[in-house]
């Protein structure tokens, strides 16, 4: 081992450059597996300094008493060009109260502090829209310790019109333990499947880059079986050269992760920003890779060990090779198959579990099919080409000759192409599961609204000043709440509006103020949803006053009118419809409702003017209220934050697919020097030899890519088995695929400089 070790930093200049080529390798692979393993610490410090800012408001913070360290707030939260905005209206009670993190006071009413960023942006011309929305003198910034990642747009404003009774909560300190709800186990799965898939390929790189210079080693290993090294002492000197290369890759990158740490807090991707000190790899984790990393490197020598004789005059390697076999190879991926076939339909309808452990393991063994097939593949079609241009004849020769480097190379976006292939499948089936709005094809864009606390005459205020946004074509809204009835199981819907109002929402008729109606959902959703519920039935008693009275009993005094008409519903342009109980104000009050909510809806044109305008319109009216445009705000903000997680880290996995490649393409060519000098002694043209390498390229390029995509159509499948029916677009592997194909014809290119370097005839002295 120390002999190897030796051969590692004491060979000459070629002898260094195997080694550092070996270490830039490893180096890359270690940069990108610490930041893996930063990930759980980024998310824990993310949830810590939500708390601490968020998790004093809560349902249990209603009944926190008022004192000298009390403050009401309310939830403004927003959004500005697609952007989240953080927000809270603030209003001091007590005589010393409590802060949030990142202030040292309670801004007055009309003052405000904000986030750095946010700061940035009210202060350049593209803010015109959020000055006027948020309409508040800025008196300060807030601190680190109040925003979840230095881009963060937050704000905490001042105001004194808050109440309990009017939505707001009262706190009595900040930081309280936020009540965590379970993920949606779709989003689960999509989380397992992403880790899986975005660290296969560092992994492959590592391995990859542990075989560089291969060839040179086992030569110099046959001339120390001829001095009277056994097979076994080979071995060993091979490992402790490998493990030279291992370990300056490890420090060096190390030092690649603290370089990039040191300056990710200027770095926003995919709107997601981070502090440097929440970067922090687990404890565990990082040993796992300083102690996995040389343990691998040597284990991989050793394995490649195996398929080589290496004799005292010569290596058995270079005679004719014995052809790759196939029914091993397929062991892994049916395996795979046989882990997740059986979990077809256990996460149909959002219920059941996710294992984890399964799931993984399924995928990995599935993935690991493309790096095992691609060697035999490309084996069997290349040994079949004959003829043809003396470009493509040298490529077709070398990969005859030599597939395995060639393989080596490629298997890595081979396997990140077939996983974000397998990824796109399931997020365009979850977005188009959460997304339904027809408006969308005829151009225009509908929003719903929604408010924790209205009354009928702030529910015609709000609309009308909807109406009079410009870019809105029509808008609706009306007061809704749901209550309990007798001898119905779920609860009905009341839904409160004017005649004009009910219009929007059922086939009402002849309509004046005093009528009521029974709406049934609309035919087109009966049949989508496999049945309607049993129908209202007049004279139904409801459950409607807030206090108990009368042991309970005059809570159920009021009924359905018997005057109620029964009326067809309209299915809105988000896919939704109004249902139940349907009445016109003088009808019911809403002082009998238990916390009645404002729904509303905003056809509009699809414009970032006219949203943002609506914006204003809304916060104005009550900073509370929420928009969207999806069916379920909730779900679809969780998947497009993991969708663009996994695009971030995408880019990261490209980005060091790219760079290894690089020093994969580097370390073949300089294997390759003296046979490219060789040729170009004998007269061929350098344009000859640069095309052949182009071809040698595409070959496994494309061979690589279509068993990507096959793969990664198939693991989708799989997938979405566990979800149950689902329509994805077969078609979303079109975009990875050429990303992939773009990486390496971008790496090939960066390659040929040196190429033309090598291509010299003095590359034939030797030392």
């Amino acid at each position: 081992m120390a002999l190897g070790a030796r051969f590692a930093t004491s060979g000459g200049r070629q002898g260094w450059l195997r080694t550092l080529l070996t270490a830039v390798g490893v180096a890359l692979g270690v940069a990108v597996l610490l930041l893996a393993a930063a990930v759980p610490e980024i998310v824990r410090g993310n949830d810590t300094r939500s708390e601490a800012r968020s998790g004093a408001f809560n349902e249990s913070s209603e009944s926190a008493e008022r004192g000298p360290y009390s403050v009401l707030g309310k939830d403004a939260n927003n959004r500005w060009n697609g952007n989240e905005l953080y927000g809270r209206l603030l209003q001091a009670e007590g005589s010393s109260p409590a802060t949030p993190p990142g202030l040292d006071h309670i801004p007055a009413p009309g003052e405000m502090a904000v986030s750095p960023a946010l700061k940035r942006v009210l202060e350049s011309p593209e803010g015109e829209h959020l000055r006027k929305r948020l309409d508040a003198k800025v008196v300060g910034t807030i601190g680190d310790e109040g925003l979840l990642g230095p881009y963060e747009l937050a704000f905490y404003k001042g105001v004194d019109d808050l109440s309990v009774s009017e939505g707001a909560q009262r706190v009595n300190k900040f930081g309280s333990p936020q009540d965590e709800e379970p993920m949606d186990p779709v989003l689960v799965l999509l989380v397992v499947v992403a880790c899986a898939v975005l660290v296969m390929p560092v992994a492959i790189f590592i391995a990859t880059a542990v075989r560089f210079g291969g060839e040179q080693r086992d030569t110099r290993l046959a001339a120390l079986r001829l001095v009277g090294a056994d097979i076994a002492s080979a071995r060993r000197m091979a490992a402790g050269e490998t493990l030279v290369g291992a370990l300056m890759g490890l420090v060096l990158g190390g030092w690649f992760f603290l370089l990039g740490r040191a300056f990710i807090g200027n770095v926003e991707a995919f709107r997601i920003s981070v502090f440097p000190e929440d970067v922090t790899p687990g404890l565990w984790l990082g040993l796992l890779i300083v102690a996995g990393v040389p343990v691998t490197a040597v284990a991989v020598t050793i394995f490649a060990l195996r398929g080589v004789a290496i004799e005292p005059l010569g290596l058995v390697r270079k005679s004719e090779q014995r052809k790759r076999r196939l029914w091993w190879r397929l062991l892994p991926p049916v395996g795979g198959a046989a882990l997740l076939l059986p979990l077809a339909g256990s996460l149909d309808g959002g219920g059941g579990s996710v294992d984890e452990f399964r799931i993984s393991s399924g995928v990995v063994l599935l993935l690991s099919g493309i790096v095992l097939l691609l060697p035999w593949l490309v084996e069997r079609i290349v040994g079949r080409l004959r003829g043809g241009p003396v470009s493509w004849q040298l490529a077709t020769r070398r990969l005859q000759l030599s597939s395995g480097n060639a393989t080596r190379a490629v298997s890595g976006i081979t396997v990140a192409v077939a996983g974000a292939i397998a990824l796109q499948l399931l997020f365009s089936v979850v977005e188009s599961s959460q997304t339904s709005d027809s408006a969308a094809s005829r151009g225009k864009s509908y929003v719903d609204i929604y408010g924790p606390h209205t009354t009928p005459a702030d529910t015609r205020e709000l609309t009308d000043r909807m109406r009079r946004t410009p870019g809105v074509e029509k808008a609706h809204g009306y007061l809704q709440s749901w209550v309990e009835a007798k001898g119905v199981e779920d609860g009905v819907g009341i839904t409160v509006g004017s005649c004009e109002t009910l219009r929007a929402v059922a086939r009402i008729g002849e309509c004046r103020d005093g009528d009521s109606f029974l709406v049934r959902p609309p035919k087109s959703l009966i049949k989508e949803r496999g049945g309607a519920p049993p129908p209202l039935k007049r004279g139904t008693p409801l459950k409607l006053d807030k206090a108990p009275g009368d042991g309970g009993k005059s809570r159920y005094a009021w009924k359905v009118p018997r005057s109620a008409r029964t009326v067809q519903g309209i299915e809105l342009p988000n896919g939704g419809a109004v249902d139940g109980l349907v009445v016109t104000p003088s009808v019911l009050s809403e002082k009998r409702l238990d916390t009645p909510s404002y729904q509303g809806g905003v056809l509009m044109e699809r414009s970032t003017e006219a949203l943002e305008a609506l914006r204003t319109t809304v916060f104005h009216t009550d900073p509370s209220y929420t928009l969207w445009e999806n069916a379920d705000q909730d779900t679809v903000g969780e998947v497009r934050a993991l969708k663009n997680a996994v695009l971030a880290a995408s880019m990261a996995v490209l980005l060091l697919i790219a760079a290894s490649m690089v020093v994969s393409m580097l370390e073949q060519l300089r294997e390759r020097k003296r046979q490219l000098s060789v040729l170009v002694a004998f007269g061929t043209r350098r344009s000859t030899l640069g095309a052949s390498v182009l071809w040698q390229t595409t070959l496994t390029v494309v061979l690589g890519i279509g068993m990507a995509v096959v793969f990664g159509l198939g693991l989708g499948w799989v997938l979405l088995r566990m979800v149950g029916d689902a329509k994805p677009d077969w078609l979303v592997f079109l975009p990875s695929a050429a990303a992939g194909a773009g990486v390496i014809a971008l790496v090939t290119l960066i390659s040929l400089p040196f190429l033309w370097r090598m291509m010299r005839p003095d590359g034939l002295r030797t030392e």
